[in-house]
């Protein structure tokens, strides 16, 4: 022990070359502080610090499944969907039946990973639809700009950190960090520029660094000559006397890449007229540009300045299309879209609530259109429409904001019109008018996706629970998705209410789904506790229904919407209906 003792490092010495070290590289801007150990602290670190649990994968998606999620979410682009959904699922599938499987797929000597490569214009919905999947998944994500990092070596970020970041996310959990996703934008920018000589630590440069990550590698979490990673080793030799090696393998790690790729169909159609196939004259529309874009090889990638080496570790490659007007007015009525929702959290952070009438989308999505930035002219539509009133309601009383084709075409007017008292039944009017229409369209929508939904969220969706969820998701700003998670909630709790009723009162009791659903609404609208809803239940239900168990011998009993709403009749004439049964059954 006192052998053990002698070689430990004494702290403060390390703590004083470091300093000294800070302080040649950065001056006196950088300093260490030495936190005050506390007694309790102090015990603490004597203890055997435990090793976090290894988290496996657990993964049972399949392709459809993942593009009826995104189909919920993201307007047009249906062969991205399918390219990226097939793709990304085989990829989990293959390492969840690696993990059980005795043939030990993974380790096929040249097995190659399913990198994807997105191309498609700006807007189009490319990192809306990695967030949403690596979201539905439960994998850790991190983007990174492409243009951000140079090679290994050089002053720059290192395209390593992406795999460090991953580890971040994953809350410093490795095991799970290994089976993320890390995506790259603005891939076509790292192209390598023709009229430069020499190294382009900036693009192919790049490029080289990525290709061990992209395939398998170990990737070191101590960052070299890093201060914080040196503070942070010494910190776990100190806790556990050990030097551990803490790396990253990325071999099950996803890298999906996208760009623009703005001049690459002009390098397509070129390849294509020469072996005679078409597309010879000059591209007129933006649909034909993305189809010829669709005609992508990898031998067009590296005439646009990719190195073979890169270019073979994205095997796969999804084309966005271009979105249209009417793709865009898709968009904004698409109830989970984060635009519309998050315009909504704007006005709500003033208390206020703000409705739109379904001609305001086609109107911003004209304007937007105009913009040719894709779904982000959205937001700059909405935001130019709107800025006005978010200055000023503030400062109201003003508590509903209907939004309608003429606070588009004159808002200084509307706004004028808006805060004149004597039009304040008027808003309200406006405002219940746009309300309803809201609840309709969400209505339809449910209605339209509703096996899916069920199925996804595991709850049966009947008419009467579609209003319910259309109602709370009017009253609330969040997606459909969580709409129906809190409703699920809810139905969950009150069939804890059967459980309940049968353990202490020994009746068994079994609630309708119609009565469910009322009963759902109480608990929004009034606010009704759990435990209130069970006394007032046993208030009104228990003696009758024990008289009948008495009298009869029954023990289960189905209430209804009715019965909530006058349990008194409904148990008189359950106890004229049952005691008929038994008089009329007796010899």
């Amino acid at each position: 022990m006192k052998e053990h003792d002698e070689k430990m490092p004494n702290p403060r010495e390390i703590e004083k070359e470091i300093s000294e070290f800070l302080s040649k590289k950065f001056g006196n801007s950088v300093k260490i502080v030495s936190p005050i150990v506390l007694p309790q602290e102090a015990i603490l670190e004597k203890a055997e610090v435990l090793p976090k649990k290894e988290q496996k994968i657990n993964f049972d998606l399949i392709p459809e499944d993942l593009v009826s999620y995104l189909d919920q979410y993201i307007v047009k682009q249906d062969d991205a969907k399918a390219i990226l959904a097939t793709k990304i699922c085989t990829h989990f599938n293959r390492i969840k039946h690696a993990d059980v499987s005795l043939e030990k797929i993974n380790e096929i000597v040249g097995s190659i990973k399913n990198n994807i490569l997105m191309i498609g214009p700006t807007g189009v919905g490319k990192t809306y639809m990695i967030k949403l999947i690596a979201n539905r998944i439960g994998v850790p994500f991190v983007k990174g700009d492409a243009t951000k990092f140079s090679e290994t070596g050089y002053v720059g970020g290192d395209v390593e950190d992406l795999i460090r970041d991953l580890v971040r996310e994953a809350d410093d959990n490795i095991e799970l960090a290994q089976h993320g996703i890390i995506y790259i934008d603005e891939l076509d920018k790292i192209a390598a520029n023709k009229q430069i000589i020499g190294a382009d630590v900036s693009r192919t440069g790049v490029q080289r660094a990525l290709l061990k990550p992209m395939e398998e590698t170990d990737v070191d979490l101590k960052v070299p000559h890093d201060p914080i990673s040196m503070i942070q080793e010494i910190e776990r030799f100190r806790k556990t006397g050990k030097r551990d090696k803490r790396s990253v393998n990325t071999k099950n790690i996803l890298f999906i890449m996208s760009g623009a790729f703005s001049d690459i169909s002009e390098i397509i159609k070129k390849r294509m007229k020469d072996q005679g196939i078409g597309f010879g004259a000059k591209i007129i529309s933006a649909q034909e540009e993305v189809d010829i874009l669709k005609h992508a090889r990898s031998e067009d990638l590296i005439a646009y300045g990719f190195e073979t080496e890169f270019v073979g570790r994205l095997p796969v490659k999804a084309v966005f299309d271009n979105l249209t007007e009417r793709d865009l007015y898709e968009i904004l009525r698409n109830p989970n879209n984060p635009v519309i929702l998050g315009k909504k959290l704007d006005f709500a952070a003033y208390g206020i609530d703000i409705k739109f009438e379904s001609e305001v989308f086609r109107i911003l999505a004209k304007r937007a259109f105009e913009e040719n930035t894709g779904a982000r002219g959205l937001v700059s539509a909405i935001e130019k429409a709107l800025l006005l009133f978010e200055k000023k309601l503030p400062s109201t009383n003003i508590k509903k904001f209907p939004v309608n084709v003429s606070v588009m075409e004159n808002q200084k007017g509307s706004l004028k019109k808006l805060l004149e008292i004597s039009n304040t039944k008027e808003l309200d009017q406006t405002f219940e008018r746009l309300e309803l229409e809201e609840k309709k369209f969400i209505n339809e929508y449910i209605t339209a996706n509703k096996k899916n939904l069920s199925d996804k969220y595991n709850l049966t969706l009947t008419p009467s629970r579609i209003d319910v969820v259309a109602s709370y998701y009017c009253k609330n700003i969040m997606d459909i998705g969580n709409a129906i998670k809190n409703i699920k909630s809810y139905y969950d709790d009150i069939k804890k209410i059967e459980l309940y009723f049968f353990k202490n009162r020994d009746i068994n009791i079994v609630l309708e789904e119609n009565a469910i659903d009322f009963i759902i609404e109480q608990m929004i609208n009034s606010g009704i506790k759990l435990d209130n809803l069970y006394k007032k239940l046993t208030n009104e239900f228990e003696n009758g229904l024990k008289l009948i168990q008495e009298k009869t011998g029954k023990n289960r009993f189905f209430i209804t919407k009715e019965a909530l709403l006058a349990p008194e009749s409904f148990i008189n004439q359950l106890i004229k209906d049952e005691l008929e049964n038994v008089t009329s059954i007796k010899p």
